[in-house]
Order: C-alpha cells, then structure tokens, then sequence
C-alpha cells in the first residue's frame, strides 16, 4: 500500500512523510515543484498541483497504487483530485482542514470557505475520508518573530484574545494515527491545545524562552488593520480580527487533543517555543 501526502513542503506534511517511512511503509511526497523537497531515503516523489485543474496523465501518476491520501486543502483542483481518486482506487482520504469551517459564516468567511469546499467536495464523493480540524497553530506564533527578534514591541488590537495553541507535531501524531488505523477513519475532530492561552501569554512564554521581556503593545483596530494588510489580503485581515475580537471575552474552548484521541498528553505551547526559540532571539 502506497501512502500519498501532498503538502509535502510543510511541516506537518514533513512530520507525516517521516512518521510513516518510519513505520516502513510506503510513501509518495506530491508537490507541484517535486524537484524542490526533501524526503526521507526510500520515499517517492510525485507532481501534482492542487491549486488548479491537472492533466490525466498527472493523477494517474501520482495516484498509482495509492490506498490513503494525506490532503492539504485546495479548492481549485479539487473535483479533478477525487475523481481521478476515485478511479485509481483510493479507500481513504485524510483531510488537513481548519476548526473555522464550524463557523456560522463559513460559507463566506475567507478563512473558512477554502477548506470548506473541499470538505464538501470529499463528502460527496464515494471515499471514505476523516476530517481533521485544527484550530491555532503554535506556529503561528512565528507572525511575532520579526519584532521580537529587533527588540521591538509586538503590537496587537486583541491582546488578550484567548486561543488554544496545537503543537503541529501533534497534528501529525493525529494524521498519522488516521492513516494507519481505524480508529478515526470517517470522522471529523476539532484539534486544539490542551490550554486556553491569550497572546499576551504566549507571548510572555516565548520572553521566558528566549531570556528577556518581550513588550506588549495595545493598539487599535484600524491600526492593526493597517499594519497587516501590508501582508494579507483585507478579507484575511478583516476575519482575523473578527475571530480575535470574539475571543477576547473568555478561555477558549479545548477540543480534541492527543490526549482524548491517542492516550498520550498533548505538546504544551511552551515546548513548542523552546523548541523555536532560535527563531525569535535576533541576530
């Protein structure tokens, strides 16, 4: 049985494909650009570009002898991706979406919709397919890495916006589990972290981990608005803030962690900035 993972460049993916070669099993790395990734010795790689409509002869390849799918989300290609999955037999696709398609207003949220499609897409299929959704990565936090490395403040509307940080390692550990057991084949799960965290408390975490205060500044909504949308659409910047304006009055909820679905207890945010304190130390 062959395993396929696209999203092959990121670091979940990249957790995926080396969690499975481990178990010794066999794996394909798709990527669009497959002369670019880094694999493990032993795994295949494949060309297959989820972010438009592809050529037969591209599925097929990629496809052949491929019983489980590890599938980041792209709604551009994705009606061509299940029924050339379809066709090459595949039993089971694991889904790599977001806690935000649970959102009253997925359908035109931009944060929700992209993975929604997808999952609709996947559900009127004839595969069998686990939907896992993770909420705030821990490595997210890297958005902070530029001003905390030059000593600057980090400048938030929300600051103390509640989230519950998953340690993408953890993702992994629940992706791996979906595509080598049952347990959780045919489900969705929300993911998160074991613990409510508010910026400002993951940010006094990384202080503590890199040795030195990290300042906190609160500024306004327009001002964020300004200072994000210098990289990300004004959608993307309107529906952060929004979600973060909702998670400013209390704990976020914890969903499913490691702990309730693998027996074991979750990565703690504050592993996860030990672990990438270089990233924010400067230079």
């Amino acid at each position: 049985m062959t395993v396929l993972i696209t999203g092959a460049r990121g670091k979940v993916g990249q957790a995926v494909i080396a969690r499975l070669r481990a178990t010794g099993l066999t794996v394909r790395a798709a990527s669009a650009a497959p002369a670019r990734l880094t694999v493990p010795d032993g795994v295949e790689t494949a060309e297959l570009a989820l972010d438009r409509p592809g050529p037969p002869e591209e599925y097929e390849a990629a496809l052949r002898d491929v019983r489980q799918v590890f599938l980041y989300p792209q709604p551009a290609g994705i009606h061509e991706l299940v029924k050339a999955a379809e066709a090459a037999g595949v039993e089971h696709v694991v889904l790599l979406s977001s806690s935000s398609v649970g959102s009253p207003d997925a359908e035109t949220d931009p944060l929700a919709s992209h993975s929604l499609e997808v999952e609709r897409a996947l559900a009127d299929s004839d595969l069998t397919c686990t939907f896992l959704r993770p909420d705030a990565f821990a490595s997210n936090a890297l958005g902070w890495a530029w001003s905390i490395g030059r000593s600057e403040p980090v400048r938030l509307a929300y600051p103390d916006a509640h989230i519950a940080p998953i340690h993408p390692e953890d993702i992994a550990d629940i992706a791996v589990e979906a595509l080598t057991g049952d347990s959780l084949t045919g489900r969705t799960v929300t993911l998160t972290g074991a613990e409510s965290l508010t910026f400002r408390e993951q940010i006094a975490v990384l202080a503590d981990a890199i040795g030195r205060p990290v300042p906190v500044e609160h500024i306004t909504r327009a001002e964020a608005e300004q200072q994000m949308g210098a990289h990300m659409p004004a959608a993307m910047v309107g529906s952060l803030l929004d979600l973060w304006e909702a998670a400013d009055h209390g704990p976020a909820a914890i969903a499913d962690t490691t702990a309730t679905l693998l027996g074991r207890p979750a990565r703690t945010f504050r592993q996860w900035a030990r672990e990438n304190s270089a990233a924010f130390a400067g230079h």
